[in-house]
């Protein structure tokens, strides 16, 4: 299984003070794009005001560029615990026991515009970057929609894509039964059904906090929706749309 999540526009400072080692990460066959988004990424940084529009950054984020001037210099922790803001404040994965902690290890992939698909535990610097930054003779889409791909298809089993829209145009999961996007929404009195914002992320965080608990041997679509009932989650089967990975609604 592999429940693959959105990363944040923000982040958490601090870390070890060991600096970003890019052949300790996950999924090494992306590390040829990961060098070519960080230079790109760090050459912006040169530029405050360029990088501050390209990366449609406001004066309170000028920070952010000094961020991006060090990518390769300073401290990391794991990804799980670098982002912040509302999903990863639900999922709260500094209070996950170390049983919690080691299977979102080994099942839990955060899809970086920076860095690609990046391990839960994998050590990264604070950075800023979104899936739509316009970075200096790199376009993000093309730079990696292939190799995210590739990497997602040669992966076994259940996956489960928590994405952002954005993010999965960076890498689309592939169209297989055992591959699933959970969209989360709403039901209104009349029935009608509505996509959230807000409690959209805090949803998220709240479900894959369940999973990294309950750590249950998942390799179906359907052993997810029994597990999710089991679990006080309401899965509904989505619009079948041609092209796509399986989409399954999180009644929230």
């Amino acid at each position: 299984m592999l429940v693959l999540l959105p990363p944040s526009e923000t982040k958490r400072d601090g870390g070890a003070p060991n600096p970003l080692a890019l052949d300790g990460l996950s999924f090494p066959s992306l590390r040829d794009a990961r060098v070519e988004a960080i230079r790109a990424t760090s050459e912006l940084a040169t530029d405050a005001e360029a990088m501050m529009r390209g990366l449609k950054l406001g004066p309170r984020q000028a920070a952010e560029v000094d961020r991006n001037r060090s990518l390769t210099t300073s401290a990391t922790m794991p990804a799980l615990d670098r982002y912040t803001g509302v999903l990863y404040d639900a999922l709260d994965a500094q209070s996950l026991d170390a049983a919690a902690r080691a299977f979102a290890a080994q099942h839990v992939a955060v899809h970086s515009a920076l860095l690609g698909l990046i391990g839960a535990g994998d050590p990264i610097p604070a950075y800023r970057l979104s899936h739509d930054s316009r970075l200096p003779g790199l376009r993000l889409k093309p730079h990696w929609r292939e190799a995210i791909c590739a990497e997602l298809r040669a992966r076994a089993g259940l996956i489960i894509d928590l994405r952002s829209e954005g993010y999965v145009e960076l890498g689309p999961a592939p169209v297989r039964p055992d591959s699933v996007f959970l969209r989360i929404v709403s039901i209104d009195d009349a029935g009608r059904r509505r996509a959230l914002n807000h409690f959209n992320k805090r949803a998220k965080g709240l479900f894959t906090r369940a999973l990294l608990e309950a750590r249950p041997a998942l390799e179906t679509r359907e052993d997810l929706i029994a597990w999710s009932a089991g679990a006080g989650f309401r899965l509904e089967r989505g619009v079948e749309r041609t092209a796509s990975p399986v989409e399954l609604e999180l009644v929230a």
